[in-house]
């Protein structure tokens, strides 16, 4: 990463902070978006890290509500915390934040670190979470690099393919000084909303207008510099037909209830694929989200 090339991409920050000056009303009524408080912050980022907008909004409200702290979600048996978290799949994200509360509560006092290192040591958090809890949480100087940062960076900042450590680099050295919340979200909306993955509003982009975009800089026929750049977050399998669809109706079904030994199968959406579903509610068993009852059926822990 050259000095000229950190150069051209600042030319990105007045009219991306410009744009989100008018345009940050309307994202500041998702519900995560007014609260500084570390804990709700991470359960937003892991809600978020694998669920849409839309979907997470009402559960968000509904699980600080029942757990607003890191200690009052790590007492709670885990079969509360998956019942709060049906709906939002990837029941695995659950069991990581019970698991990184109780770490909380027995390392930190119950309170959410602020260091790199010990937010990357929680369970089931990693680089991108734990960044975002420092910048949106602490107002800490570090970038939070999405998908949508990723490819604002390798189109309109540098117009070529970027590495992982290439777009790290270049979202930390673009913080403004004590605004670290501010244009982190401001970043993540512009390429939620502007420089989106398909279609992106090139028309009537700020960044553009500002001359400020390489890429629209670039000559013509230059391929889109955000295709074959290195993806921050891979791409979700077919949920349809797969072992996540059967894991969240049995999960979903021993909310209700505990689930009979014959019953895994039909209820898994499999009733000629026995030995499939029961792979699978094993491995929700191994993972201490169900746990087999005296007569073999399946309750949530």
């Amino acid at each position: 990463m050259t000095t000229a090339e950190i150069r051209r991409a600042r030319r990105l920050v007045q009219p991306i902070r410009r744009w989100w000056a008018g345009t940050r009303a309307e994202r500041d009524r998702l519900p995560w978006r007014g609260t500084r408080d570390p804990w709700h912050v991470l359960v937003a980022e892991t809600m978020l890290a694998q669920t849409q907008v839309a979907r997470v909004a009402p559960r968000f409200r509904e699980f600080v509500a029942r757990f607003p702290t890191p200690a009052s979600c790590a007492v709670a048996p885990l079969g509360e915390v998956v019942r709060a978290w049906i709906g939002l799949g990837y029941n695995r994200r659950a069991l990581a934040l019970h698991t990184a509360a109780e770490e909380i509560v027995r390392a930190h006092g119950g309170r959410v670190p602020s260091a790199l290192s010990e937010l990357e040591d929680l369970n089931g958090v990693g680089p991108y979470t734990a960044r975002a809890v420092m910048a949106l949480a602490f107002n800490a100087r570090v970038a939070a690099v999405d998908t949508n940062v990723g490819r604002v960076l390798s189109r309109a900042g540098l117009a070529r393919r970027l590495l992982p450590s290439e777009v790290q680099a270049v979202a930390d050295g673009l913080i403004p000084a004590g605004s670290a919340r501010a244009w982190n979200l401001a970043l993540m909306d512009f390429g939620s909303l502007v420089c989106r993955a398909r279609r992106p509003a090139c028309v009537a982009c700020p960044v553009r207008a500002a001359g400020a975009c390489a890429w629209r800089a670039a000559p013509r026929g230059v391929p889109d510099p955000a295709v074959g750049s290195a993806r921050v977050t891979s791409r979700q399998s077919r949920f349809e037909g797969s072992d996540r669809q059967g894991r969240g109706r049995l999960v979903r079904a021993a909310c209700a209830g505990p689930i009979a030994p014959g019953e895994v199968a039909a209820i898994a959406g499999w009733p000629t694929q026995d030995g499939r579903a029961h792979r699978v509610a094993e491995a929700l068993c191994a993972e201490g989200i169900l746990v087999h009852g005296r007569s073999g059926e399946l309750s949530l822990a």
